[in-house]
């Protein structure tokens, strides 16, 4: 959006065809008491997701698993993402009524510039947008709601802060939007540049899971949950639409095991929709899949008993 108007643009790679992530530009966020200007409240916040978005699978996760449906609902737009951007469909938008995403932004800002993006937090009591940075969203869930929830649980344990960072740092740039940097590659030199580190940085998981059962050893955390939305789209899209066909997930023992491990966990398989991830990457791509025809396939079972529950703990 251009001053609040709508534009198609193509953000495109750098000078040298790489692909480069523009910043969110809401960084909002929510405190328990709110002095950061918003408080955790139950039924104050809104969550805009897209279910084949793996940064929104990410606040998916961490709403479920932490318990949080009945304090931040929920709306999804639809898998395909046309010329007007992400778009609500038939089901609508159930809290302003509107049609387009990008509408909900200029009720935030009628002047807004800057990309549409998903996911997007709304807060009902001040009729803004709180943050579209998933990172954000996901430690505010972690930490301000606690205190509303009946069992309080928490995936960004305090006292392994420092290397939950850590992990999730070392797989952000390889492999989380290293798919993405492959798919969207503009040059071979750029393409060549980030399937190579994404090979490494797989080749170097598939060695740490040989030891121990999550990534950072008996518990799962937010380096889990933060890795496994790419994992899990791995065979069925960036394998093929992104290019990333040096290796499939299926080919790596350890991680393909580590990757059922933790659909099978209660309450992740709810927060996954591969129809609607297949959906939005192979028709809303249009300059990398111009056809736009859906694969039917491949057929994955998630379900296939993963035996590590015993990994590390001879």
């Amino acid at each position: 959006m251009i001053d609040g108007e709508w534009v198609e643009h193509d953000l495109g790679p750098d000078a040298h065809g790489r692909f480069i992530r523009a910043a969110a530009k809401f960084r909002g966020r929510i405190s328990a008491d709110g002095k950061t200007g918003f408080k955790a409240e139950q039924g104050r916040y809104h969550l805009y997701i897209a279910d084949a978005c793996g940064w929104c699978h990410r606040t998916l996760l961490f709403r479920q698993l932490l318990g949080l449906e009945e304090v931040i609902s929920v709306s999804r737009v639809e898998p395909l993402m046309g010329a007007q951007g992400w778009e609500f469909g038939d089901h609508g938008d159930p809290v302003l009524g509107k049609s387009r995403l990008s509408e909900v932004y200029a009720e935030h800002d009628p002047k807004y510039t800057g990309r549409v993006t998903v996911p997007t937090l709304w807060d009902r009591k001040t009729h803004r947008i709180v943050t579209n940075e998933s990172s954000d969203i996901i430690r505010d869930f972690d930490s301000a709601f606690s205190g509303l929830l009946a069992t309080p649980r928490r995936f960004f344990l305090p006292e392994i802060a420092d290397e939950i960072d850590a992990m999730i740092d070392a797989n952000y740039h390889p492999v989380n939007n290293g798919v993405y940097r492959c798919g969207f590659a503009g040059s071979q030199q750029a393409y060549d540049e980030a399937i190579a580190q994404l090979f490494a940085r797989l080749d170097a998981l598939e060695s740490l899971l040989g030891r121990q059962r999550y990534l950072l050893g008996e518990r799962l955390t937010a380096a889990d949950l933060c890795l496994f939305p790419t994992l899990y789209r791995f065979d069925s899209v960036y394998y093929i639409h992104f290019k990333c066909c040096v290796r499939q997930l299926r080919d790596y023992p350890n991680l393909w095991a580590y990757t059922r491990d933790i659909y099978q966990t209660p309450g992740v398989a709810k927060t996954c929709d591969m129809a609607s991830t297949r959906a939005h990457y192979y028709a809303s791509h249009e300059s990398i899949h111009p056809r736009r025809l859906v694969p039917s396939g491949p057929e994955i079972d998630f379900l296939a008993p993963h035996g590590r529950e015993h990994v590390g703990t001879a």
